[in-house]
């Protein structure tokens, strides 16, 4: 299948101009100009081209690639599809639940919220005005999630949302047979391989460890979309953390 690039250089509502450096030829720019509005609002203006982009492309026989900055970008690539006509397991792969709520948070930071919203859980502003419809709990797969708050890992545990703590036990997992979009967030890799993460947490899968199971995900044929949050240009000085996730993505996306 051919991929289509989508490239979306903002964390939530700020612009990130590094990258756009990853925008090659044939692929999409996601760069609206944002209104004087709320956060979440301008965060909506760029999900709504984002949504566009990914249905476009599935209706052209493409399959959607986005990379941005921020994972509440999910909520428009899931929009598109969804005006698309699929319904596809979410496979979400981080070191993070991003299974936070207000009243669950301890920072109040609403990147690390997007998986609960999309399972309706929570702040519902950007999905409604998306027009997304909430995922069933027991149709998500969170993948590692080694770093959680308090509160996050107590509704997760008494969620229907299938975790699966070792990445090493993924591939048995039956949703896995089901049509997939692939959320994956670079701060899964262990950070000895890919140490420039604005959040980055000890311990994780290797980068090897990832590949493997990547190109069998692949092979698989059930990938219908794929999303990838990018690292922390700025702490990348030497381009090692970049080199290594862009291979990890093609892995995942090309058989």
């Amino acid at each position: 299948m051919k991929n289509k690039f989508i490239v979306t250089p903002f964390i939530l509502d700020q612009p990130v101009p590094d990258l756009e450096t990853l925008v090659q030829a044939d692929q999409l720019l996601n760069k609206p100009a944002l209104s004087e509005a709320t956060s979440q609002q301008r965060m909506s203006q760029v999900h709504q081209q984002l949504a566009h982009f990914v249905a476009d492309a599935i209706a052209d026989g493409e399959r959607p690639v986005s990379i941005a900055g921020d994972c509440c970008t999910t909520i428009g690539v899931l929009a598109g599809l969804q005006r698309a006509g699929l319904d596809p397991v979410l496979l979400w792969l981080d070191a993070h639940g991003d299974f936070n709520t207000w009243e669950t948070s301890p920072s109040g930071f609403i990147g690390g919220m997007p998986l609960a919203m999309l399972v309706g859980r929570g702040e519902q502003t950007m999905m409604a005005a998306m027009g997304t419809l909430p995922l069933p709990e027991n149709q998500v797969v969170l993948c590692d999630a080694r770093n959680l708050d308090p509160l996050e890992k107590q509704a997760l545990t008494e969620s229907k949302v299938h975790h699966v703590h070792d990445i090493r036990n993924l591939l048995q997992h039956p949703l896995l047979a089901h049509p997939l979009y692939v959320h994956f967030d670079t701060d899964i890799v262990n950070p000895n391989d890919a140490p420039a993460m604005s959040y980055a947490t000890p311990g994780g899968p290797t980068a090897a460890e990832l590949q493997g199971i990547f190109r069998t995900l692949a092979r698989s044929g059930q990938i219908v979309a794929v999303s990838m949050t990018a690292w922390n240009f700025s702490l990348d000085q030497d381009g090692r953390t970049q080199k290594v996730c862009m291979e990890l993505l093609r892995s995942l996306i090309e058989q």
